[in-house]
């Protein structure tokens, strides 16, 4: 049989190592991008042959990028993960609100957390419906509720980022695609902010959410058990939305 192709953004750490380790104790090649070179430590994957380095932030990086990626490809991919996120905060941590975050960094936001998504999905259409394969795109409860430690330009992007997938659902069905979403809560990984403690005290399962289990449900909507389905947005948040 084939073996199966996922590229995912956002490798490096957190939620999208633990994608990494998931799908490559599938079976399956995973080909990684992120801003980072490839880890030489890394004990999983394909190598550095399957990792592209690549700064989301940079619109004509991203697109020349497809190219690259293609030629990786082959003709079919399987999925598409756009996990990729980034949150910038002001001095000591500070929440940027929509009073304190400047045009510049609501640009950088929006071309990580969003535009890029749309570039590489509509790039890589006909891969995508070759394998007739799946989008999951990680979303975040900050799009839908003001958060205590995320800010707003992520936020709305993230926001941005659910209607998306819907629009995508809509668009990329005909092709065989299917497009979902999923949004986390709170998860534990290097970067939790200061604080996160006192939101887990109020969570329904009071507790973190572990990026292995986030990583499940990004598998599991790439897998044919989900083949039904698409244009949702799962909650990974342990009834954080509830």
């Amino acid at each position: 049989m084939r073996q199966k192709t996922l590229l995912l953004t956002g490798a490096s750490r957190g939620i999208g190592h633990a994608t990494v380790r998931r799908f490559n104790a599938e079976g399956w090649r995973v080909i990684t991008c992120s801003r980072q070179p490839f880890p030489e430590e890394c004990p999983w994957g394909g190598g550095a042959e399957n990792h592209v380095q690549l700064d989301l932030s940079d619109p004509s990086d991203t697109i020349n990028a497809v190219g690259v990626i293609q030629e990786r490809l082959g003709g079919e991919l399987d999925a598409l993960v756009n996990n990729a996120g980034i949150s910038p905060k002001g001095p000591e941590g500070k929440r940027l609100s929509t009073l304190d975050t400047d045009l510049m960094t609501w640009g950088k936001v929006f071309h990580v957390n969003f535009f890029s998504s749309v570039v590489l999905a509509r790039g890589l259409k006909d891969e995508l419906a070759a394998a007739k394969g799946s989008v999951v795109n990680v979303t975040s409860i900050a799009g839908s509720r003001v958060h205590p430690f995320a800010g707003a330009a992520y936020a709305t992007s993230k926001a941005a980022l659910a209607a998306l997938t819907r629009e995508m659902a809509h668009d990329f069905g005909p092709l065989g695609v299917r497009v979902n979403a999923i949004a986390p809560g709170e998860v534990e990984t290097a970067i939790l902010s200061p604080g996160t403690d006192k939101i887990v005290e109020k969570l329904p399962m009071q507790r973190l959410g572990q990026p292995e289990e986030v990583a499940a449900a990004i598998y599991f909507l790439c897998s044919q058990e989900s083949s039904y389905i698409s244009g949702s947005e799962i909650e990974v948040n342990g009834a954080q939305h509830v």
